[in-house]
């Protein structure tokens, strides 16, 4: 699938009203240069960083840079999957956050794979720490210091975005209650974006359907057959006796 699948990319926490933010300046209809321009202005004068010595120009640039690559102006293959989310947004707004999830997932697989790994951990216990995210995450990209880095400015957004909740302890986090996501159209697009943040563009649909990584969100079962029918971009191959594998449509 290319450098996507290899790259970190984020370098600060990215809040749920930016990613909301860049979204409405698309629905408006304006082009990228006007986006960046907009975006731009709109964090001149908001703080984009918990530490003080870190509100620099470098710093904005790099919120904008990661909202525009996510929006605006994904790589070529995920502009399809950029445009259906973008449709959903305008038809269900009350569902932005799986729908932003699901996006960032795809272009930053690197933030799929963190929710991946503190969704296990959620699922073994009641309260999991930076560390132990952090430490399963050196296992996938090799210990190296901006794994640890980046990893924490993903955390950070996870409890922005309300998923994660600080505990009493520091560095210590409890789940959030689980979103209900029952709109079909949106789960098959939640799936659609676990298999364009996987390097093989497949997986089972059970292990799809209860993949860690969609630990904020409670998705509806649903057949092989349903999410073919509904998605041109997913294709369904059967094995065994009622297995079945979903993959991506490669044009």
């Amino acid at each position: 699938m290319g450098k996507r699948h290899e790259t970190i990319g984020i370098k600060q926490a990215i809040r749920f009203e930016w990613m909301q933010k860049a979204a409405n300046l698309l629905l408006a209809g304006l082009d990228a240069k006007v986006i960046r321009q907009e975006l731009h202005e709109f964090f001149a004068d908001r703080k984009v960083s918990a530490s003080e010595c870190e509100q620099s120009t470098q710093t904005r640039t790099f919120v904008v840079n990661n909202l525009m690559k996510i929006w605006v102006s994904p790589d070529q293959e995920l502009m399809p999957f950029r445009d259906a989310s973008l449709e959903i947004l305008q038809k269900n707004p009350s569902m932005a956050v799986p729908i932003h999830w699901g996006l960032i997932s795809a272009v930053y697989p690197f933030w799929f794979n963190v929710a991946r790994q503190t969704g296990r951990l959620l699922a073994l216990q009641n309260q999991i720490t930076q560390n132990q995210i952090i430490n399963r995450l050196k296992e996938q990209y090799g210990d190296r210091q901006t794994v640890s880095r980046y990893a924490k400015y993903v955390i950070r957004s996870f409890v922005a975005w309300g998923v994660l909740q600080d505990s009493e302890a520091k560095g210590c986090y409890e789940k959030s209650a689980p979103m209900n996501t029952p709109e079909p159209n949106l789960a098959i697009l939640m799936f659609e974006s676990a298999l364009r943040a996987t390097p093989e563009a497949k997986g089972a649909l059970k292990l799809i359907l209860n993949n860690p990584a969609f630990f904020p969100f409670q998705l509806p079962v649903m057949t092989g057959d349903f999410i073919a029918q509904r998605s041109e971009r997913i294709k369904v191959v059967r094995y065994g006796l009622d297995d079945e594998l979903l993959k991506l449509v490669t044009t």
